[in-house]
């Protein structure tokens, strides 16, 4: 029997890990496994191990290798960015105030209401248009009131929108606030060249760009003091303690030079792909808008609202038929509430209940993506029929 046609279309969520990175890691789980903290042979070529990756991001970054530290992930660079500025901000003395966006992830909107729920901390939540882009007028207006530190989100991961960094960190700049950014939907697409982007800091997750989960960068431009989230040992210069993962450091080093090594090709092939499903989709699905910038957006990343269809029940329908979708952010998929990404981009409370995210990778083929349209026309005509017997 003829197995049923898959489609996995949730790149944007996680992506596998190529197995050239898996190679790169091996070596450090069994034959060079010694704590890098270790001043013995065994440790210093784990530390070695861990400096040559350091050295490889920051090529890729366009920073000095001193300026990147190594987390647990993009939440916990979101969390010692926001966290670690905003303390030293009060220590020092100067304005309690954080100003960010509301299309945010949950990694920054979460940490920025904790310190100003429990912390004394005020927040500024900075309006977006229809696309989610942060509106530069609104935002030089919050700069100018002064402040910590803001954040602003590099490509939006339920709209895939990309904002102006460089226009947005400028502002800010001129206003002596610190600007930091989320880029983990950006790694491996957009450029992560942290001079022309001009922003103070920023993060990244190995696992959207084909590494391991649990394991990502912060990059803090030199010459900013961060107080850290976790302490104990002198880690990461002391502004992250915690015995390093060699394996996955190393794993995350050589996806990201991967990734920007073989960018050209891999974009090529994520917008034709893209551009066909946005297509497929406005031409098969009837209530589909496209949802986000048409074309300032990220090359692998397509959404919609698709009016009267509920997207929770759209994404079971879809994963009956071996299509993997998103409603959105993969940390609130089953949330029945409507999406706060789209509400701040002025649709309606139902509107935003009806929000889907499909996501190509270098795996993805035309043949999917056909499959993953003409499973999306059924179920929404299946869903459509079954809320107007309802309604009637």
């Amino acid at each position: 029997m003829k197995d049923r046609p898959e489609a996995y279309l949730d790149y944007s969520a996680s992506t596998p890990v190529d197995p050239r990175v898996l190679a790169a890691m091996m070596p450090y789980f069994s034959e060079v496994f010694a704590n890098p903290s270790s001043t013995h042979r065994f440790g210093r070529q784990a530390e070695r191990a861990i400096e040559d990756a350091r050295a490889t991001v920051a090529a890729v970054l366009n920073c000095r290798p001193s300026e990147i530290v190594f987390t647990g992930g993009g939440s916990e660079s979101d969390n010692l960015a926001l966290r670690g500025a905003a303390w030293r901000a009060r220590a020092s003395g100067l304005p309690s105030r954080l100003i960010t966006s509301p299309v945010e992830h949950s990694a920054v909107t979460e940490t920025v209401a904790q310190l100003d729920q429990l912390m004394g901390f005020k927040s500024e939540i900075v309006a977006v248009d229809r696309y989610g882009l942060v509106k530069a007028e609104a935002f030089a207006e919050a700069c100018r009131r002064g402040g910590a530190m803001a954040s602003v989100i590099y490509a939006n991961n339920e709209l895939g929108s990309i904002n102006d960094l460089p226009k947005l960190a400028a502002i800010a700049r001129d206003s002596g606030i610190l600007f930091h950014t989320d880029a983990v939907q950006a790694g491996g697409q957009l450029s992560l060249d942290v001079e022309r982007l001009g922003v103070d800091l920023l993060s990244l997750s190995a696992h959207k760009f084909y590494g391991p989960k649990g394991v990502g960068i912060l990059y803090v431009k030199q010459g900013i003091d961060l107080a850290s989230a976790l302490t104990g040992g002198g880690h990461e210069a002391g502004r992250r303690a915690g015995t390093h993962n060699t394996p996955f450091i190393v794993g995350l080093a050589r996806a990201l030079e991967l990734a920007y090594q073989e960018r050209d090709e891999r974009l090529a092939h994520f917008q034709k792909l893209r551009d066909r499903l946005i297509r497929g989709v406005l031409e098969r699905v009837d209530p589909a808008e496209l949802s986000g910038h048409p074309e300032h957006r990220l090359p692998s990343h397509a959404s919609f609202v698709l009016h009267g269809i509920d997207a929770n029940a759209l994404l079971m329908h879809l994963d009956m038929k071996g299509v993997a979708a998103s409603s959105g952010s993969a940390c609130k998929t089953g949330n029945p509430e409507p999406a706060a990404t789209l509400l701040a981009a002025g649709y309606s409370a139902e509107s935003a209940k009806s929000g889907l995210r499909l996501s190509v990778g270098r795996n993805t083929t035309i043949a999917e993506v056909d499959y993953a349209i003409e499973a999306l026309a059924e179920a929404v005509e299946k869903l459509g029929k079954v809320q107007r017997e309802w309604a009637s």
